[in-house]
């Protein structure tokens, strides 16, 4: 049962799956809070100082408990926010009952929602004419951009969590038809050296072991891509056990994990070698029906790339005679020559779409870089001509301290000498 909950200021409070859910939210949402310390930081200040009073915005993000966390900073920092799914399988229902009902958070997300109303939730979020958008993957931006055309002039600016995200915007940018300046949140160190590395690396195997509950010591785990992410699911596959193949396109980070003691070979080889692929690259058929040909009958296929596009499905149910389910996010397809190949969470992200995603502790960083950089924007966007911009230095070094020092980690300061040396040419060998 779906409900189009209604009540609030706005008078309209969303398309979420049940109400009733909304207390099991709440405990989710303060669950992941106590592993938040950098947010709840933020939030505090932000309720002191009112950075972003009156200030609308349409968060297109993954609906889970530490987004909730995120999405109530920015309510108590005076913004008015609108939120819906990023992804039609991420989203936590009960998440999503409490932020409508209990916290007056105009939500549209429902787990497993089609992809029509998908694109409705997308559109409900610009009815109010947001000023920030705060996207997971760009599609907000696209909406805009292709349809939404008379909403461009209202906004200031937005922001952009992943790496697929970010890759559309450069090429939007690229092409001068970028209409708003977007801070890359993917690209700041306390981001993508920790979400993308330690959150994607072990929510990506809790994805995979929850749906199958296989045992991955022993298997050939092959991971096709080698960025931030992929080096977190090579090196946590490799921790439990399983023989690590890694495959590539770009030479840097294929030497890299060649270094790294990782096997790499091109992908149609490691097709007739793994037993378990994850696709993390954010292009598009990266498994394709070359691999498909010559993989081994129960070969599991997931994806934690942010689109479905990464494994081809359509090509997959080409060769296909039959499809069935054999468990809740575990889809066979039985091929022609009697093979059966494998497929987690319908080709969506396996982290989110069969598990809860990344750990509290490291969407911390993450999201408290969205917070900032939504502040940024609103007190710097008259200086900004569109186009994709850097976290500023000065904000992840913020969030690296309030980070640190809420593990109760203190580090050494420069002395005036060092900070005399490190700023000047004259000193050399004596």
């Amino acid at each position: 049962m779906t409900t189009r909950a209604r009540g609030g200021a706005a008078g309209f409070l969303g398309d979420i799956a049940d109400q009733a859910l909304a207390a099991e939210g709440v405990q989710r949402i303060e669950w992941a809070a106590r592993e938040m310390p950098v947010m709840a930081h933020i939030r505090r200040r932000f309720a002191e100082q009112q950075p972003l009073r009156g200030t609308r915005v349409a968060a297109c993000l993954h609906v889970t408990s530490e987004t909730a966390n995120l999405v109530l900073a920015l309510r108590d920092g005076g913004a008015e926010v609108r939120l819906a799914a990023s992804n039609p399988l991420s989203t936590q229902d009960a998440v999503a009952a409490a932020l409508a009902i209990k916290y007056g958070i105009p939500t549209f997300a429902i787990k497993g929602e089609s992809t029509a109303r998908y694109h409705q939730h997308l559109e409900r979020v610009l009815e109010h004419g947001p000023q920030i958008t705060m996207d997971d993957g760009a599609d907000v931006v696209a909406l805009l951009h292709r349809s939404r055309r008379d909403l461009l002039p209202g906004i200031a600016g937005g922001t952009e969590e992943t790496t697929t995200g970010v890759v559309r915007l450069r090429a939007l940018a690229r092409q001068g038809k970028l209409a708003y300046p977007i801070v890359a949140v993917n690209e700041a160190n306390t981001k993508h050296l920790f979400d993308n590395r330690y959150g994607t690396g072990q929510s990506t195997l809790d994805g995979i072991t929850r749906a199958t509950n296989i045992l991955l010591a022993g298997k050939t785990f092959v991971v096709c891509g080698y960025g931030w992410c992929g080096r977190g699911v090579a090196t946590r596959a490799r921790g439990l056990g399983a023989q690590v193949v890694v495959t590539e396109v770009q030479p840097l980070p294929a030497l890299e994990a060649v270094m790294d003691g990782f096997r790499v070979m091109p992908v149609v080889e490691a097709a007739a070698i793994g037993d378990i692929f994850v696709t993390v690259t954010g292009d598009v058929n990266v498994l394709d029906t070359p691999a498909f040909a010559v993989m081994k009958s129960g070969a599991i296929l997931a994806n934690s790339g942010h689109f479905d596009a990464e494994i081809n499905l359509p090509a997959l149910a080409a060769l296909s005679e039959s499809k069935r389910q054999l468990r809740p996010f575990v889809e066979e397809y039985r091929l022609a020559d009697g093979r059966a190949l494998v497929v987690l969470a319908e080709g969506r992200l396996v982290n989110l779409g069969a598990a809860e995603g990344h750990p509290a502790s490291v969407m911390d960083m993450s999201f408290a870089n969205q917070a900032l950089c939504a502040e940024y924007i609103v007190a710097e966007h008259s200086r900004l001509a569109p186009g994709v911009y850097d976290v500023p230095r000065h904000i992840d070094d913020e969030i690296a301290r309030l980070k640190l020092a809420a593990m109760g980690v203190t580090i050494d300061t420069l002395t005036a000498d060092q900070e005399r040396y490190l700023s000047s040419w004259e000193l050399g060998t004596a």
